[in-house]
C-alpha cells in the first residue's frame, strides 16, 4: 500500500492519438498547449513567438488560419519550428485542406460547420493523406442554433451532444484520430460538460476554460476549472487561455500540472508568505530566484522559508532548502539535511549556483555515457 494514497490520481482511460510526434491520450504525459496571437500571415513574427513558446516548454502550439494568406505562410512557419503545429479552422474547408498540405500536425475543426458531406470527406482525406489528427472544438458561445433552440441556453448536455455529433461525422468517415474539447468561460458549465463527455466517450480530451480573463484572474479561474478536472483524472492536454503573453499560458499550464504531481519541469519553489518572524526579505528573495532560475528545465524542489518555525520541516521534503536564522546567518539544507550556513548578502547568488550545479549533475547522470 502506498504511504501517500491521497496523492494518487487515477487518470481516465482514453485512446491515444498523435499530434505530430507528440502522443496525446492513453498513458502519455498530459501536454501543455498555447496559441499564437500574431497574424499567421506574418510568418517571421509567428515563428519568433513560437520559438518563445518552445523555450517555455510548450508541447503543442496552435495558430489561426482564417484566410489563404495564413495557410500560405504555414509551411514556412512549420519548417522553422520544432513543436507540432495545430491549424485552427472554423468554417472554410479549403483552409483545412491547405493546412494539412502545408504540414500541420492537427486541425482544430468542427466537421458540422464546414458544409456538405462531400466537403467533410475531402478534409478527412487530406488529414489522412498528410498524417493530421484533428480536434473537435465545442464552445459554449458558438453552439449550433438547433441545440440552443432545443435546450434554451448553453448547458452541459447541449455541449456534450454537440461534441458527440461532430465526432459521429468523423467516425462515419472511418476517422478516429481526434480529440475533443467542450470549453466555456463559466467554470461550472465547462467542468460539468467535461464530466459528461468523459463518461460518454473514450476519445482524448483537450481541457480549457475559454476566455478566462487576464493574467491573474484567468490563471486562477483556469487553475480551478482545469485543476479540478485533472484531479478527477479527466484530461489529456491543456491550454490556459489568458489575455496575456502566450508564454504566460505555458507557465501557468505547467504550474497546474506540477501542483498535482502530473508533470515536473523546472524548479518548484516552496516559499512562505513571510511575517514578522522572517529573518530575511522572503518576497524579494523569491522574486529574484524565480527570475534567475527560469532557464532551468530539470525538475527540482527548492524551499525558501523565513524562519525556523516551518523551515526545517519544509526542507526535509525538498532537494535544496533555505531557512532564515538570527544574526543574518541562515541555514542551507541538501536533501533535508543541514549542510552549511550562509550570510545575508550571498543568498540569491549562492542558491542559484547550487541549483544550477545540481541540475547539471542530474542531467549528466541521465546521459548515455553516464549509464555505461
Amino acid at each position: 500500500m502506498s504511504v501517500r494514497p491521497y496523492r494518487e490520481i487515477q487518470r481516465r482511460k482514453s485512446r491515444r492519438i498523435m499530434v505530430g510526434a507528440v502522443p496525446v491520450g492513453g498513458d502519455a504525459p498530459i501536454t501543455v498547449q498555447s496559441m499564437t496571437n500574431t497574424p499567421t500571415s506574418d510568418a517571421q513574427a509567428t515563428i519568433r513567438q513560437i520559438h518563445a513558446l518552445e523555450e517555455a516548454g510548450a508541447d503543442i502550439v496552435r495558430v489561426s488560419c482564417p484566410d489563404e494568406e495564413s495557410t500560405a505562410a504555414l509551411k514556412t512557419i512549420i519548417d522553422n519550428v520544432t513543436v507540432p503545429i495545430v491549424a485552427d479552422i472554423h468554417f472554410h474547408y479549403k483552409r483545412a485542406i491547405e493546412s494539412a498540405e502545408a504540414g500541420a500536425a492537427c486541425l482544430r475543426i468542427n466537421p458540422g460547420n464546414i458544409g456538405s458531406a462531400e466537403r467533410v470527406r475531402e478534409v478527412v482525406k487530406a488529414a489522412r493523406d498528410h498524417g493530421c489528427s484533428m480536434r473537435i472544438g465545442v464552445n459554449a458561445g458558438s453552439l449550433e442554433k438547433e441545440l440552443l433552440e432545443r435546450y434554451g441556453e448553453p448547458c452541459p448536455e447541449a455541449m456534450v451532444e454537440s461534441g458527440l455529433n461532430h465526432a459521429r461525422i468523423l467516425e462515419d468517415n472511418d476517422f478516429q484520430e481526434f480529440k475533443i474539447s467542450v470549453k466555456a468561460s463559466d467554470v461550472f458549465l465547462a467542468v460539468a460538460a467535461y464530466h459528461g463527455l468523459a463518461d460518454a466517450c473514450d476519445y482524448p480530451l483537450h481541457l480549457g476554460i475559454t476566455e478566462a480573463g487576464g493574467l491573474r484572474g484567468g490563471t486562477v479561474k483556469s487553475a480551478i476549472g482545469i485543476g479540478s478536472l485533472l484531479w478527477a483524472g479527466i484530461g489529456d492536454t491543456i491550454r490556459v487561455s489568458l489575455s496575456a503573453d502566450p508564454v504566460e499560458e505555458v507557465k501557468a499550464g505547467f504550474e497546474i500540472l506540477k501542483s498535482l504531481g502530473l508533470r515536473h519541469r523546472g524548479v518548484s519553489v516552496i516559499s512562505c508568505p513571510s511575517c514578522a518572524r522572517q529573518q530575511f526579505d522572503v518576497i524579494a528573495t523569491v522574486a529574484k530566484l524565480e527570475e534567475r532560475l527560469a532557464h532551468i528545465t530539470t525538475p527540482m524542489t527548492l524551499s525558501v522559508i523565513g524562519c525556523v518555525v516551518n523551515g526545517p520541516g519544509e526542507a526535509r521534503e525538498t532537494d535544496i532548502g533555505f531557512t532564515g536564522g538570527g544574526n543574518d546567518t541562515h541555514q542551507v539544507y541538501i536533501a533535508g539535511v543541514p549542510h552549511h550556513r550562509l550570510k545575508d548578502e550571498d543568498v540569491v547568488e549562492h542558491l542559484v549556483k547550487m541549483v544550477e550545479e545540481k541540475a547539471a549533475k542530474i542531467e549528466a547522470d541521465k546521459s548515455p555515457r553516464a549509464a555505461e
